[in-house]
């Protein structure tokens, strides 16, 4: 599975006690569709969005449960992931130049730019 943090594997209640993000989504035939992106394929649906919660936690327990049985690594919550606050990227050397000159006329490192410019968009 894409994305999936490679630990050491717990007991099955371990991973049926996790809470993962839910993604409710209305439907433009009426009704909810529902989904846990971090478990792909994890969809429902309801006529309600209570209805669609209910259903998609049932989906959720057997999402994990057939995943456990079969041997596959199930990915923990973004929630429960740990970041190490750094990333590496590539980029163009003109882009580079162009990104140091501002942060330079900004009087802080290009580091302190990037993190500010970053900041500055949404995700």
């Amino acid at each position: 599975m894409p994305n999936a943090i490679k630990t050491r594997r717990q007991p099955l209640e371990y991973y049926l006690g996790l809470e993962y993000p839910i993604k409710l989504i209305p439907s433009k035939v009426g009704g909810y569709v529902v989904e846990i992106e971090e478990l792909p394929g994890c969809l429902s649906e309801g006529d309600t969005s209570e209805e669609a919660l209910a259903n998609i936690q049932e989906a959720r327990q057997l999402w994990i449960e057939t995943a456990y049985e079969d041997g596959q690594d199930i990915p923990l919550p973004r929630t429960e992931r740990e970041y190490s606050g750094r990333f590496v990227v590539r980029m163009p050397k003109e882009l580079h130049a162009k990104l140091d000159r501002a942060a330079e006329q900004n009087n802080v490192s290009l580091n302190t730019y990037m993190v500010h410019k970053l900041s500055e968009r949404k995700a």
